[in-house]
Parts: C-alpha cells; sequence; structure tokens
C-alpha cells in the first residue's frame, strides 16, 4: 500500500474522533446547560429545584467533570437547606463519569493533535491530495455514524442509553431514585437532546468536511 493510501485512511480513522469528542468537549461549556433548561417543555422538577436552581447546580457539576478537583469538589456542596447536594452512590457515579470524560478528552487532543501533525506532513510532502481524499472520507464516515446515533437516540433512545451505560460504566451503579439530585438536575429529557444534539452536530460538521476535502 502506498504512502498516500495510508495517509488517507490514517486522517479517515482520525476524523469520527475529533469531531465527536470536539462536539463533546462544546458541549461541556455552560452554553448547552443554559440553553437546555429554557428549551419549551423541559420537564420541571417535581421535587422543587427551580431553573436557576438547575442552572447553578448543573454548572457545578460540569466545572467539576473538567477541574482536578477529587470527589470532595462535589461530596461538601449542600443545599441551602443544608443537606448534601448528592448522596454516596452519586458522588462514585460523579467520580466514574469525570473519569471517562478526561480519558475521552485526552483521546481528543490525542487524535486532533496527531490530525494537525500528519496534515503538517502531507503539506511538506507534497501529499496534500491524499490529506484531503482522508478528511472527505472521514467526513462521510462521521455522517454515517451520527445518522445512526441520531436515529436510535429519536426512536429507542432508552436502548442507547442503557447500552451507552452498560459500556463505559460497571453494573448498575448509575441507576438512581426520581429524587436523587443527579435525576433532578439530568432528566432523561436532558439525555435525549444531548445525543441528538451530539449526533445531529456532528453529522452536520461531517457533512461539511466531506465536501471541503473533496477533491
Amino acid at each position: 500500500m502506498t504512502f498516500s493510501k495510508v495517509l488517507s485512511w490514517l486522517i479517515m480513522l482520525l476524523v469520527p474522533p475529533v469531531i465527536v469528542l470536539g462536539v463533546v468537549r462544546l458541549m461541556l461549556t455552560p452554553l448547552f446547560i443554559q440553553v437546555e433548561y429554557r428549551l419549551p417543555n423541559f420537564p420541571p422538577d417535581v421535587f422543587g429545584f427551580t431553573t436557576a436552581d438547575r442552572l447553578h447546580w448543573a454548572d457545578i457539576s460540569r466545572q467539576y467533570l473538567l477541574n482536578h478537583a477529587d470527589i470532595d469538589f462535589l461530596a461538601r456542596q449542600r443545599l441551602p437547606d443544608g443537606a448534601l447536594l448528592y448522596n454516596a452512590r452519586e458522588l462514585r457515579h460523579m467520580a466514574d463519569v469525570k473519569r471517562v470524560v478526561k480519558a475521552a478528552l485526552r483521546v481528543w487532543y490525542a487524535a486532533l493533535a496527531l490530525c494537525v501533525l500528519l496534515g503538517f506532513a502531507a503539506y511538506r510532502w507534497k501529499q496534500w491530495a491524499a490529506f484531503r481524499r482522508g478528511l472527505a472520507w472521514g467526513g462521510w464516515l462521521t455522517v454515517a455514524l451520527m445518522l445512526a446515533v441520531v436515529a436510535l437516540a429519536v426512536a429507542a433512545f432508552q436502548t442507547l442509553f442503557v447500552d451507552f451505560h452498560h459500556v463505559f460504566f460497571e453494573g448498575d451503579t448509575w441507576l438512581f431514585n426520581y429524587s436523587d439530585s443527579l435525576i433532578r438536575l439530568f432528566p432523561e429529557r436532558f439525555w435525549r437532546d444531548a445525543f441528538v444534539l451530539l449526533g445531529g452536530l456532528s453529522l452536520l460538521l461531517g457533512r461539511a468536511l466531506a465536501l471541503l476535502g473533496r477533491e
């Protein structure tokens, strides 16, 4: 196999994680939370969290996933009535989520850096056409993968959600009571919208890259 073909295949395989995990990182900014809780018909918390409460505590949880603090960062968070924000089971799950998020971001940084380095190499070694071809292939691969994700999120979200947790978490550590803060802050609607946004935005970016990368 020639160098140009190897380069194209490598870029094709790097594009989906670069796009999808890039969208995940975007969704870990305050913007997604600010928009999501204000969407029409977003389910209210029957146990008393207001939209302002949700925005505050959800952002605290988002900060924990990205900072370098240990679980004590969340363990010391208390509601206005003095009760702990999260119980021991919720704290264990949040620690697991942080490990998954950190690992995903490391993959994103590595894939993005490798893609950039290969781009410089392609330019230097006059293999730019092969690099662009790989971008186009990767864009189409991303489109195909994300069409499947969006279809599953719309048609069978519960199955997708359960399977996702079985892949990344052990046993039933991710199951909680409806009165637990994690469910009150992040109900099923939150995650359905997140999966649809992840799939839809990744699909659009993949399609755009496929068009830009074609010869």
